[in-house]
């Protein structure tokens, strides 16, 4: 099995183990883009503590589960977004106003799409989190 896009196997492997009320779960391969979008969701409140496991390979995330996440994944293609088009993509990928992040990755790092609108600058979708 070849596993192509870390982003969308983590976000999918939380959402299972989620919707079976598991306390914790193990992500693996691992990657820093995944940690990185990790550290949001830990930031936002989605998820508990995370860390990474070294198992000599491409490694694994320890993440704790919170139970606070009603949907998430990664948003294919990675759409280019400007400072102004957030509300856009907030409309077609969370369910209402101020309810769920939307990921972005910006020149500044990953980030959340409110940091982003603060900060006034655009960026690449990564995924979306509810």
């Amino acid at each position: 099995m070849t596993l192509m896009d870390t982003v969308a196997n983590g976000l999918t492997s939380i959402i299972n183990n989620e919707m079976r009320n598991k306390q914790e779960c193990v992500i693996s391969p691992a990657s820093k883009l995944l940690g990185r979008v990790l550290r949001v969701m830990q930031l936002s409140g989605y998820i508990g503590e995370f860390e990474f496991i070294d198992d000599g390979r491409s490694g694994k995330f320890k993440v704790q589960l919170l139970g606070r996440i009603n949907k998430c994944g990664a948003i294919k293609p990675r759409f280019s977004v400007g400072t102004t088009q957030f509300e856009t993509w907030e409309k077609r990928f969370l369910p209402s106003r101020d309810i769920g992040v939307l990921v972005v990755s910006t020149s500044q790092g990953v980030v959340s799409h409110r940091k982003a609108k603060k900060k006034k600058i655009g960026g690449r979708l990564l995924a979306f989190i509810y």
